[in-house]
């Protein structure tokens, strides 16, 4: 009986029961190819409208009404993540695991649909509170989601990046602090509290702007860390591969001797008799 031959996955099968992390979800056991090529179309889609969500959280704390687009643009992120969801669940062969799998996306969509029914921030505490846990939770998700594309470079890579992030801290303040009138003094305030210095001369001194310097503190502290963890890094390898090429030509050279000392013998020794072929009967 002849043998069905399949062809080999290029993404190896889960032990029963277990579970894989993506980048921006969590595959249930045995999640099929195709389901992770689904995911990968929603990432970039599901990061900017989560990111879309930031904006919108201070403009609404600075109006004392809540704008139509602040609260579509969270009704946008929780549909755009359930609607993902649903389609890397149903494309998984299995909805309900790959639902249990990323039960914290669950919640984040529902947290996102409160924060767009809530009233304003300025004039209810409560929902301030509220859209500050949904705003942590969205920024964890974001971050998560788009690691990859933070960490994969070199060092020019995370130094570009983590310009950008200053020089996006920097619009923030420049925008939401009073103290800052120009877009250099928005952008010294980010630099100086990325980098915990704290000179004094330029603080956060409304309520909008102290919540965006506690964004920019986890920001720029993993910025400035990726930065310097690549500047080590580079030099480490730098050092390693040195000495890598001093072991080597040094068994090189030994390897040379050696040889030379073989040739030297083997000249210095007798030359063998030849064997006589037998004689015939």
């Amino acid at each position: 009986m002849a043998t069905r031959h399949t062809k080999p996955s290029l993404i190896p099968e889960l032990p029963q029961g277990a579970e894989q992390v993506g980048l921006t979800t969590v595959f249930a056991a045995n999640t099929p190819a195709r389901a992770r090529q689904v995911e990968r179309l929603w990432r970039w889609p599901t990061t900017l409208v989560l990111l879309s969500t930031i904006p919108s959280f201070y403009v609404e704390l600075l109006e004392p009404v809540t704008p139509l687009f602040a609260s579509l643009s969270y009704v946008l992120a929780s549909l755009t993540m359930a609607v993902a969801l649903l389609h890397v669940g149903w494309r998984s062969g299995n909805l309900r695991a790959h639902l249990r799998a990323n039960f914290f996306d669950l919640l984040l969509c529902a947290g996102l649909l409160v924060a767009a029914t809530l009233p304003a921030s300025a004039a209810s505490p409560p929902s301030l509170w509220i859209r500050l846990v949904v705003g942590f939770f969205t920024m964890a998700r974001m971050f998560w989601a788009a690691h990859y594309v933070v960490t994969r470079g070199g060092t020019m890579y995370r130094l570009v990046a983590a310009l950008l992030v200053l020089l996006l801290c920097g619009l923030g303040f420049w925008w939401l602090e009073p103290t800052t009138p120009t877009f250099a003094d928005g952008l010294w305030l980010a630099f100086t509290t990325a980098a915990t210095v704290g000179y004094g001369d330029s603080v956060p001194t409304t309520p909008a702007s102290k919540i965006f310097a506690v964004l920019v503190v986890f920001l720029g502290v993993g910025a400035i860390t990726l930065v310097a963890a690549s500047i080590a890094s580079a030099w480490i390898a730098g050092e390693e591969r040195q000495i890598e090429r001093e072991i080597l030509d040094d068994l090189h050279r030994q390897l040379t001797a050696m040889r030379q000392e073989m040739a030297v013998l083997r000249a210095s020794l007798p030359p063998q008799p030849q064997p006589q072929p037998p004689d015939d009967p």
